[in-house]
């Protein structure tokens, strides 16, 4: 072999090894590529899976939002309705079978307990014939002691959680309400029944879940409440029934003893009037002789027996003043005297009993004074009845007012009323006498009172003409400070 050939045979060998060098390096970079595209895959493998899942999830999640949505819509409209009954037996006929069925269910039963049948009574039911209903009701009422104890606790029982240490199990339940799946929660009402309300499906592809609790935890506290109105309506509308039933017994009991005050006020001014009548004919006989005495028509009188003679004629005096005070209230309260309203001159009547009294203003060295705005100088009163009103309410307030005082007439507008106040500087009149001096007959006891003479007729008198003329008359005095008394007139403009 010739060392050109050699040479050849070596350079071929040589290429060759660089081709396969060459080839390798390029089936690994191919391997490598491969490997890189089986873990891409992988990984799309696996983000394709989390998707999916993701997918489902989210659509789990908005079946489930929208099942609540719906839910919540139901509960909505069962709210609105139930609410709109205070009958206990009305508030379960407003659940019907669409309601729970938008709830996801089939069935429902409500029971209630009454504490005195000592028994749960049924109180709803949907999706179960009335033989079925009747063995649930024995069912429960024999084990009544356990769903009182569910009731008692506030336990919310489920086919997926049922309390330890009961005699009744997940499939018991379900063989007693004929379900594959339920719900019972209690009915906790403060003032009515307490119950328990049931729901189930014998929908053996539905998974009871928390959101199912929720709503029919919120349907039960809605008729527990409803009930509680329901109860506390009740109790409102018997108390008004027994209140109405008291006040109407009330009020024929006091139109009873109105009638008999009526006949009472008429026997008494009746009395009063024939009493005064009677009084007045002996009283005139004595005046008359004291008269002819004291006038020396039976020959001269020794000076005893004129004074003696002038006290009786003194007193007799006093005695008919007071017949004749006892006979105008009389005539008053019986509505006998007729008030002649017409428009009369405040201030006219005001010079009248500052004159009519001036000399025992000067006597007591009393200032008098009056203030009779521009808009009450007319009042619509009768003129010799409200002379009375007065003379009676100054002549009071002159008695009790001591030397160096003061006495006013004071007026003041109101609407179509004129208000009038008779204010001095007296002695005053106890708060617990205020109410008591229109009274007839009545006289505060006190040392004050003790010397000055009176009957205790005239401000009762007053009253009953002030009230004759619709107007109202009051005191208001502090011991002390003096006592303005204030009536109310009809304006004449």
């Amino acid at each position: 072999m010739t060392p050109f050939a050699f040479l050849g045979i070596c350079a071929l060998f040589v290429i060759l090894g660089i081709s396969l060098l060459y080839k390798n390096q390029r089936l690994k970079e191919l391997n490598d590529k491969v490997s890189a595209l089986n873990f891409s895959l992988e990984e799309m493998d696996e983000q394709a899976k989390l998707i999916m899942r993701t997918d489902m999830e989210l659509n789990k999640a908005q079946e489930e939002l929208d099942k609540k949505i719906s839910g919540l819509d139901t509960l909505q409209k069962l709210s609105r309705e139930i609410s709109t009954t205070l009958e206990e037996k009305q508030i379960f006929k407003k659940i019907s079978n669409q309601h729970v069925e938008e709830l996801g269910f089939e069935r429902s039963l409500a029971f209630l307990w009454k504490a005195l049948e000592r028994e749960f009574q049924l109180y709803l039911c949907i999706g179960y014939s009335q033989d079925e209903s009747l063995k649930i009701k024995t069912a429960i009422n024999a084990n009544k002691d356990y769903f009182l104890d569910l009731i008692n606790n506030g336990t919310t029982v489920s086919s997926e959680f049922v309390p330890e240490g009961g005699n009744l199990s997940i499939n018991t339940f379900n063989h007693l309400f004929l379900v594959r799946s339920f719900i019972i929660c209690p009915v906790l009402a403060q003032e009515g029944n307490q119950g328990f309300i049931f729901v189930g499906t014998q929908n053996a592809e539905t998974v009871i879940t928390k959101g199912d609790q929720e709503f029919i935890s919120i349907l039960a506290n809605q008729i527990a409440q409803t009930l509680d109105n329901a109860r506390l309506f009740e109790k409102t509308w018997r108390s008004q029934q027994e209140l109405e039933l008291k006040v109407e017994e009330r009020t024929h009991q006091l139109t009873q003893a109105l009638e008999e005050v009526k006949k009472i006020s008429k026997r008494k001014s009746d009395f009063i009037s024939s009493v005064s009548h009677e009084i007045r004919t002996p009283l005139t006989s004595i005046k008359g002789y004291a008269a002819i005495l004291l006038g020396s028509k039976l020959g001269a009188l020794p000076e005893e027996i004129h004074i003696r003679l002038e006290k009786i004629n003194r007193h007799s005096d006093e005695l008919v003043h007071m017949v004749n005070d006892l006979l105008d209230i009389s005539r008053i309260e019986s509505g006998k005297v007729e008030i002649k309203k017409e428009p009369l001159s405040l201030k006219t009547i005001s010079d009248k009993i500052s004159d009519l009294f001036s000399e025992q203003f000067k006597t007591k060295n009393i200032t008098f004074s009056s203030n009779i705005p521009d808009d009450c100088q007319e009042i619509l009163a009768d003129r010799s009845q409200i002379d009375r009103v007065f003379i009676n309410l100054v002549g009071n307030a002159l008695k009790f007012t001591p030397e160096n005082g003061k006495i006013s007439i004071n007026a003041a507008r109101s609407n179509s009323n004129v208000q009038i106040d008779i204010k001095d500087t007296g002695f005053g009149i106890p708060e617990d006498a205020q109410e008591k001096i229109f009274e007839e007959f009545y006289r505060v006891d006190n040392t004050i009172n003790q010397g000055v003479k009176g009957t205790g007729l005239g401000l009762a008198l007053v009253k009953q003409i002030v009230q004759a003329h619709q107007g109202r008359i009051w005191v208001k005095s502090k011991l002390g400070e003096g006592s303005t008394f204030s009536f109310t007139l009809n304006a004449a403009k």
